[in-house]
């Protein structure tokens, strides 16, 4: 009779146990829902020739803000992006109006303004926003007119863009404007 009750019980026990842990189970968290980031990290690449283009930045979006002179001022050094500064890493030496710009890393900064922007390549690129700008970094200045367009870009985009085999440029837009600067592959 005690082997009969014992091979019940222990027959018993695994449906007992398993239809406790079926009944009990974990809640799911809603109150952690994925918002996505108002400036998120983004990149632009690409192969002009044989050279690698790569571009790191975050991307703010217009969202019925005043951007130019008033979210970002003019004739202030700019990150060009939000967050961190933006940087371009170069696979190969360029030219830059006649000038070389050896491979690497650089901070892309600007300079905003109504008429003429200053484009700014920095051997310092690790920093928050401009916070540790310092001109004396400078590798090249540029100086460029923004191209004014009717069609609005929400949210901020870089573009590296061929146009010839071993030459590009690198396109800024944002709202309704734009800034470019051309290179070649040296």
């Amino acid at each position: 009779m005690k082997k009969i009750i014992v091979l019940t019980l222990l027959g018993a026990l695994p449906t007992g146990v398993f239809a406790q842990h079926e009944n009990h189970q974990p809640k799911v968290d809603t109150s952690m829902t994925a918002v996505k980031p108002k400036s998120p990290k983004m990149t632009a690449l690409a192969m002009i020739g044989t050279n690698h283009i790569h571009i790191e930045y975050g991307s703010p979006s217009v969202r019925g803000r005043n951007i130019w002179n008033g979210l970002v001022a003019y004739n202030q050094v700019w990150s060009s992006g939000a967050h961190k500064a933006t940087w371009i890493d170069f696979g190969q030496d360029i030219m830059v109006e006649g000038k070389v710009i050896p491979k690497g890393k650089y901070g892309f900064f600007t300079i905003p303004d109504k008429e003429t922007w200053t484009l700014i390549l920095s051997k310092a690129w690790d920093m928050h926003l401009a916070d540790d700008y310092k001109q004396e970094n400078d590798i090249i200045r540029i100086k460029v007119k923004p191209i004014k367009s009717d069609k609005l870009v929400e949210a901020l985009v870089y573009e590296v863009l061929p146009t010839m085999a071993n030459e590009g440029k690198i396109k800024l837009s944002w709202e309704f404007l734009s800034v470019e600067f051309p290179f070649k592959n040296r």
